[in-house]
């Protein structure tokens, strides 16, 4: 058994059947009627999938069952893969600070803000992150463009300063990069 749970709204017949076969499902069960869904407790769980016959407000992974009768092999496959997407996503998400960085959609996020970055400017943001100390300009050329680091080039400091801008302009941070004498690095 994991940290998946599959929370089953409203839906007390579909609850009842999973649960005879709960042995062979690879995720924990959970009913739940419709007055006592707690929104706040199922955004604190890690990793949860809601299955109900309607779409609830607020709740992006919810499976909508409304087409009866269902082929229970389906729905499982379907559970499965929805968990495996939202795997997928949690594992794109990279966390800086008070920012998020989504590296599927490119979008660096703090709070109800969000900006787009460029593939380039995703990679400096996540190769600046996992370096432990500052990072020089000729180290960036060679692992983010992979230019030969002999090169003269201000394109880096170009990418440096505009990034810096455009996180200015959303998110009113001067701190995201810093810079030093020995380099580039995000706290």
């Amino acid at each position: 058994m994991n940290n998946q749970t599959l929370v089953i709204y409203d839906f007390d017949t579909l609850y009842q059947i999973l649960k005879e076969i709960d042995n062979y499902l690879n995720f924990k069960l959970i009913n739940v009627d419709k007055n006592k869904l707690d929104q706040q407790k199922l955004f604190n769980m890690d990793n949860f999938l809601v299955v109900s016959n309607k779409k609830i407000k607020d709740i992006d992974n919810n499976i909508v069952i409304d087409q009866l009768p269902i082929e229970l092999s389906k729905l499982v496959e379907n559970i499965n893969i929805n968990f495996l997407k939202k795997k997928y996503n949690q594992q794109s998400d990279i966390y800086l600070g008070p920012y998020k960085l989504n590296l599927n959609s490119r979008k660096i996020f703090n709070e109800d803000k969000f900006l787009n970055l460029t593939e380039r400017e995703a990679n400096i943001v996540f190769f600046l992150k996992n370096s432990k100390k500052p990072v020089k300009i000729s180290k960036l050329q060679t692992e983010v463009w992979g230019h030969n680091s002999k090169l003269e080039t201000h394109t880096v400091e170009t990418h440096i300063y505009r990034l810096r801008k455009k996180i200015m302009n959303v998110f009113k941070d001067n701190d995201f990069i810093k810079s030093s004498k020995s380099g580039y690095i995000i706290d």
